[in-house]
């Protein structure tokens, strides 16, 4: 099973300049999501290994609350790219009162 790392790491990470992807559905992106994050939805995972793998730093990934992460991040390390899923995910990173973003921008 893959590394998880909870979202007061995760914005340590980011300040560093960490990359996050995003593997929710584009309507649950725009309600909300953290920002800076990459939309790559779960079932694109598999074409996005290829972009993905070019990357050597690790990349961590976020979606609802943490499910559907934990399966990409598997998916991801399973085929030598460095992922770690964020626990919780996008519920606890807004229930910890950090900021997101709304709407169709990325």
């Amino acid at each position: 099973m893959s590394a998880e790392i909870d979202v007061d790491q995760l914005a340590q990470v980011m300040a560093n300049g960490a990359r996050v992807i995003d593997v929710r559905e584009p309507d649950e992106y725009a309600e909300a999501r953290v920002p800076g994050v990459q939309l790559i939805p779960l079932a694109t995972i598999p074409d996005a290994v290829d972009e993905l793998a070019t990357d050597d730093d690790t990349i961590y990934v976020i979606c609802r609350s943490g499910a559907r992460s934990l399966r990409a991040a598997d998916y991801l390390n399973a085929n030598g790219v460095e992922a770690v899923s964020v626990a919780g995910g996008t519920m606890a990173w807004i229930q910890r009162g950090l900021d997101y973003e709304t709407g169709e921008g990325a």
